[in-house]
């Protein structure tokens, strides 16, 4: 068997871990959706890692890589998370992207204006169906989802910025003012003037011509270790980091812009300064913000759980909000990836910037340093980066990889799980395993993907003196499933640091 399946997710040639299995369930993370079940001994019954409803004593839990293990064994699929429905089940599997399309296309602002029948005829399915299937995917109407993410969105715009009233119950897609003012009474319990009235602080001039968002986090949260990583990886011309604020160019439907996000820890949330023409696109901008900076993640009961390892202890300790940084664009970190960045190395930036400067868009923004936006997949698969230096291997395969996602054989969005996608990718010939690995931690957004192969951790990881290969990473990694992503952040900071005060002791 192939490293790569060790690398992601659950390794399929051993007994399925139960420590890993329970970590997922009572982190109810959803990235974990669909890898295993759980059979309840007393009940008889099976359910999802997501499932609300506690499954009592760990001793009365029988741990299954199926759904159609469990039912083989005899258990009865739970009523309220609807195991044979999840992730990987065959009833998912031709439907998930339909609730992914769908998800993308609401986001985009498909009910605005129109109706869920409109929705499901762009679809090509029946109205009922679609209510069914996000009924079963999401537990929410295609409505509700609509509606909840326009009156948070709005909520935070009265708020916290300067933009008209009128023009936010636009941007944030609602049908009418009446609407508009009914909805967010009912979510906020005033109406949209009266909450702005509350506001107690008047706004500072960068929020008058912009829109600024505010994304709660979860504490502690290590912003400052978050944009060094993202700072030394940034991609020249597209990506900025100074004076602890991270930048970037971003597109949506032909609109070129730029957001600017600072860390305000006395509030606990990021700031976001938006940059467009028109803010349509507030909600998809929302969504990308939280997945690259890790937002919704309990570190705490990560940190529990890593802490408990004697050779992690001291170090995840001293950095307990440390995040795995996802991904802006995924296909954008996986052509870094091919290119050799990894999570202790980086590629060369002169060579990236070549890239970018022939085959980016050319953009002019009132933000310095950005300039550019990031070659999209119908560019760079027909285009010759050899004769921009890129080794032949690499430019080869991501031409590939870029042809793959054009035709959606590859997706680096929606609810889908990543092994199918890193299938595809490991199938490009040849791709290595740091970039699988690398991929599947941030283009994907797997919390148990490892860097085996990466050399800084290997070093970081010394038996007798000496770096560990990487059969032997992978099997130290075991124990801190299914949090082996943040181990190996964990693991990036303390070698970093370690690096830094050498090199501070040589130059004194």
């Amino acid at each position: 068997m192939s490293s790569l399946a060790h690398t992601h997710g659950l390794d399929s040639d051993v007994e399925l871990n139960v420590a890993f299995s329970r970590q997922a369930v009572y982190s109810r993370d959803r990235r974990f959706d669909g890898r295993f079940f759980a059979g309840i001994a007393t009940t008889g019954i099976y359910c999802r890692p997501v499932c609300p409803v506690s499954f009592g004593a760990p001793d009365r839990i029988v741990w299954f890589r199926s759904a159609a293990a469990a039912t083989e064994a005899g258990f009865r699929p739970c009523k309220r998370c609807r195991p044979d429905t999840s992730p990987g089940s065959p009833a998912w599997f031709g439907t998930a992207a339909v609730v992914s399309h769908a998800v993308k296309l609401i986001s985009e602002g498909a009910l605005n204006h129109g109706n869920v029948e409109g929705l499901s005829e762009r679809l090509g399915i029946g109205s009922r169906h679609l209510r069914r299937l996000f009924k079963q995917h999401l537990g929410a109407s295609p409505l509700k989802i609509a509606r909840s993410q326009r009156v948070q969105l709005a909520g935070n715009l009265i708020a916290h910025s300067s933009m008209p009233i009128g023009e936010i119950a636009s941007c944030t897609g609602f049908a009418s003012t009446r609407h508009f003012h009914h909805s967010v009474k009912a979510a906020f319990g005033g109406s949209p003037r009266a909450i702005r009235r509350l506001r107690t602080s008047p706004l500072s001039a960068e929020g008058r011509d912009a829109v600024i968002v505010y994304l709660p986090y979860r504490r502690p949260f290590d912003w400052a270790a978050l944009i060094r990583f993202l700072g030394e990886r940034a991609t020249p011309g597209v990506e900025r980091v100074e004076n602890g604020s991270y930048s970037r160019t971003v597109e949506f439907g032909g609109l070129v812009g730029a957001i600017q996000v600072r860390d305000q820890p006395d509030r606990g949330c990021l700031a976001m300064r938006v940059r467009l023409s028109k803010y349509d696109c507030l909600m998809q901008i929302v969504q990308r913000a939280t997945r690259l900076f890790d937002l919704e993640t309990d570190t705490l009961q990560i940190v529990r759980h890593l802490s408990r390892h004697p050779a992690l202890t001291e170090i995840v300790l001293a950095h307990p909000g440390l995040r795995v940084p996802g991904a802006w664009d995924g296909f954008e970190i996986a052509v870094r990836a091919v290119l050799g960045q990894q999570l202790t190395v980086v590629d060369s930036p002169a060579l990236v910037e070549r890239i970018v400067r022939t085959f980016g868009r050319a953009v002019e923004l009132p933000v310095t340093g950005l300039s550019y936006i990031f070659p999209s997949p119908s560019i760079l698969a027909t285009a010759d980066l050899k004769a921009l230096g890129v080794p032949h291997r690499a430019a080869d395969v991501i031409g590939e990889m870029s042809r793959a996602n054009l035709v959606r054989k590859i997706r680096f969005e929606g609810y889908n799980r990543p092994e199918r996608s890193l299938a595809v990718l490991r199938s490009l010939n040849g791709i290595t395993e740091a970039a699988l690995s690398y991929v599947a931690m941030r283009s994907l957004g797997d919390p148990n993907a490892v860097p085996h192969c990466d050399v800084g951790i290997r070093r970081a990881v010394q038996l007798r003196g000496k770096a560990v290969s990487s059969q032997r990473l992978l099997s130290w990694f075991r124990n801190f499933q299914p949090w082996r992503a943040y181990a190996a952040m964990h693991l990036w900071s303390h070698a970093r640091q370690q690096g830094s005060k050498l090199r501070s002791r040589d130059r004194t």
